[in-house]
């Protein structure tokens, strides 16, 4: 039987057809085969590859670990350690690490490469600085030990903070300097493209069940309003640093779930008690006294419960003290200190003697969206208690640099006391007799400096811990080094897609491997 040949313009016909079934076909296969990136959008830039200054990024994107975790209550778990122990006096740690852990290279995780990492980061600005480290050694392959000069009980806290996350040897060239981020967690990085952007995939190598999120992109957006669009849009799966005026119209609209923590996190203004003015705790009380922390947490915060009484809030409960008397507004009382400690109301502002105008610069930065908004309130609020402020608005990192060069008047910021587990690190830090970058400057306290040291070198009892906690925390709520405004709740829009969001109330991790999309 003969059959009639299709013509050339038929059989270009049928091979397009069957090209574009195949392409169809292609991308069905390539839909189902590549994961559906999450994306998470906040304000924080990656500003380096060096754990010190981006590595909080990485172990919240799951990519690094650190020898130790912690729970939400800020009691040290294992990490890539999965057993420690401390000698009875407090001078040798031992740990063990996980069996079968290893990096994103394929390389094991043994004690030889995280002593490593860990001696990369044993310099300023790292934690592991701070730490009185006799020496570090890997006696086997599985045992880390490090031998302190004195007891330091807040090694573990600091051996879970970021800036300690273990990076394999690869990651570092001959200098020490991390060219990759090559970590042991449950994603490994696809893509950099630092400052704004990382795409990551699930590792191969990670050694606990397999996330259900197979990649995720993180993007850093500078605008609060952006962001609040683009999770509204569904462009973003979860959004971060919203505004308060954002996240009450999200709520309003319900196009996105809001998921809600309270932070161990204060808005607070750091003072310069070394300069004319601020020197005297008349003044600084005085400042205080003019604040109307109610008024702004209702207003800008749309939530007044969270008017900062004291330094730390509620939900630090081993640092925030009931029987404080609680900070106020009391604008006569404010009025009669700056009398007493010598100074004349005109209309200008507080004068001195000497008929000086008492002007003072708050600095702070857009980083927070509220903190903007929350300094110009401030400086209302001073001006119509007789205060000359002036907002300068610039760079994160514009406060420690002026803390450094003497020039910090007032700094406004959202500080994160619990920035390691134990609040104990971050309040040595701060106010340590030179004072620390997000602390009060030309200040120092006896009472303060000592209960710290106390507290650092271990040994005492639950009831002496808290007697000196409790001195801590009388002294700086009757000196005011720094004045707390506010407490902080952060708010993350979700997509309703999305579900296992816990949000993590110590800021240590996304905890992606417990969320999933919906069937």
């Amino acid at each position: 039987m003969n059959q009639t040949p299709p013509n050339p313009a038929r059989r270009r016909l049928l091979n397009a057809t069957g090209m574009a079934a195949l392409a169809a076909a292609s991308g069905r296969l390539l839909a189902q085969t590549t994961p559906r990136p999450l994306l998470i959008v906040s304000s924080w830039e990656i500003s380096g590859l060096s754990p010190a200054a981006s590595g909080y990024i990485f172990t919240r994107l799951q990519v690094t670990e650190t020898l130790l975790g912690s729970r939400d209550d800020g009691t040290p778990e294992p990490a890539l350690a999965g057993r420690w122990q401390v000698s009875a006096d407090g001078l040798e740690w031992r740990f063990e690490l996980r069996p079968g852990a290893r990096f994103h290279d394929g390389s094991p995780v043994s004690a030889q490469a995280v002593l490593h990492s860990l001696e990369r980061v044993r310099t300023p600005p790292g934690l592991l600085a701070t730490v009185p480290i006799r020496s570090m050694d890997a006696p086997d392959g599985k045992t880390l030990r490090i031998r302190l000069r004195s007891p330091f009980v807040l090694l573990g806290s600091v051996l879970a903070h970021s800036s300690t996350m273990i990076l394999a040897p690869a990651s570092f060239d001959a200098k020490g300097t991390v060219r990759e981020v090559i970590g042991s967690g449950p994603y490994r990085v696809a893509k950099l493209e630092a400052p704004h952007q990382v795409e990551t995939r699930v590792s191969e190598y990670y050694d606990s069940p397999r996330p259900a999120i197979g990649a995720v992109r993180y993007m850093a957006a500078g605008r609060a309003e952006t962001r609040a669009l683009m999770a509204e849009s569904g462009q973003a799966d979860l959004a971060w640093n919203l505004d308060p005026a954002s996240i009450t119209r999200l709520r309003s609209r319900n196009a996105v779930g809001i998921s809600s923590v309270t932070l161990p996190r204060t808005l607070a203004v750091s003072l310069n008690a070394g300069i004319p003015g601020l020197s005297d705790v008349r003044v600084r009380r005085a400042l205080s006294l003019s604040i109307d922390r109610a008024g702004i947490s209702r207003a800008l915060l749309r939530e007044q419960d969270l008017a900062a009484t004291q330094l730390m809030p509620p939900t630090l409960a081993g640092w925030h003290e009931p029987s404080l008397p609680p900070l106020t507004r009391d604008p006569a009382t404010a009025a009669r200190l700056m009398r007493e400690a010598g100074w004349t109301a005109s209309p200008a502002g507080w004068r001195d003697a000497k008929g000086q105008l008492l002007e003072l610069r708050l600095q702070t930065f857009p980083d927070r969206p509220e903190l903007p908004v929350l300094a110009a309130a401030l400086q209302a609020q001073w001006r119509e208690a007789g205060f000359a402020v002036k907002v300068s608005i610039g760079n994160s990192g514009d406060i420690p640099l002026a803390h450094r060069d003497g020039s910090l008047q007032m700094g406004l910021a959202a500080r994160n006391y619990a920035m390691l587990p134990d609040p104990t690190g971050t309040l040595a830090q701060d106010f340590a007799p030179n004072g620390g970058d997000w602390g009060p400057a030309g200040w120092s306290s006896p009472i303060v400096s000592d209960a710290l040291q106390k507290l650092l070198r271990g040994g005492l009892t639950p009831d002496e811990q808290r007697a000196e906690r409790r001195r801590i925390l009388l002294a700086l709520q009757q000196e005011l080094p720094v004045i707390p405004v506010c407490w902080v709740r952060a708010h993350v829009a979700v997509n309703r897609r999305l579900e296992g969001v816990r949000l993590d109330p110590l800021e240590r991790s996304f905890r992606l491997t417990e969320m999933r999309w919906k069937a």
